[in-house]
C-alpha cells in the first residue's frame, strides 16, 4: 500500500494489484450500494468478474476513500497495452500521443454524493500518471455523468458497445494531467 492522501474529511489511500485480496469485497460492496437496488441484478453479478479482471493486471491502480474506517467510495483502471488503444479508431486523425490509462470504474456511496468524493477520486487515481491520455465509458443514458467527466477535462470522442449485452456507451478521453 501506497502513501495516503487526505482530501477534506477523507482519507483517500492509494493500492496496487497486490493489495487486491485485502480490498476486493470493499469494491464489490461499495459498488453494490452505490448501483442501488434498482440495478440489474445480472451486472451486479459480473462485477466480480470486471474486478478480477482489472486487479488482475499487473500495474493495477486503485483508490479508495475513507470516512473514518468506512469506504465511501473508489477508483480504478490500469494503464492500456501499448499498441492497443481501441479508442484511436473514434478519431481521425487520433492524437499522436497513445500511451494510455484505461480508467475503468468510479463509484461513491449514495451519501457521499454531490460532496466532491468523485473528483477527489478521479483526481487521485490520475495525479502522476505517466500516461499521456486516459480513456473511460460513460453510458449514454447516463448525461449528467458524462457532463462531469466533462468538467474534468474528458470530451466524448464517440461511442462504443463493448459487449452484445453491455449499454452503448460514450468513449471520453482527456490528456493527462487533468485540467
Amino acid at each position: 500500500m501506497e502513501p495516503t492522501v487526505s482530501v477534506a474529511d477523507l482519507d483517500i489511500r492509494r493500492f496496487g494489484h497486490d493489495d487486491l485480496p485485502q480490498i476486493r469485497q470493499a469494491i464489490i460492496d461499495l459498488h453494490a450500494e452505490a448501483a442501488g437496488p434498482d440495478r440489474d441484478d445480472d451486472f451486479k453479478k459480473k462485477f466480480p468478474w470486471f474486478v478480477d479482471h482489472w486487479g488482475g493486471n499487473p500495474d493495477f491502480a486503485c483508490v479508495i476513500a475513507y470516512e473514518d474506517d468506512e469506504a465511501v467510495g473508489f477508483a480504478y483502471g490500469a494503464p492500456a497495452a501499448e499498441g492497443r488503444e481501441w479508442w484511436r479508431e473514434h478519431l481521425a486523425p487520433a492524437p499522436e500521443k497513445t500511451v494510455t490509462f484505461s480508467y475503468s470504474e468510479l463509484a461513491v456511496s449514495p451519501k457521499k454524493r454531490k460532496q466532491g468524493v468523485a473528483d477527489a477520486l478521479s483526481r487521485s487515481l490520475l495525479e502522476g500518471r505517466l500516461e499521456d491520455l486516459a480513456v473511460l465509458l460513460v453510458d449514454v443514458t447516463h448525461p449528467r455523468v458524462q457532463t462531469l467527466y466533462e468538467s474534468w477535462g474528458f470530451r466524448k470522442v464517440g461511442e462504443r458497445q463493448p459487449f452484445p449485452d453491455s449499454p452503448l456507451y460514450a468513449v471520453m478521453l482527456a490528456e493527462l494531467p487533468l485540467k
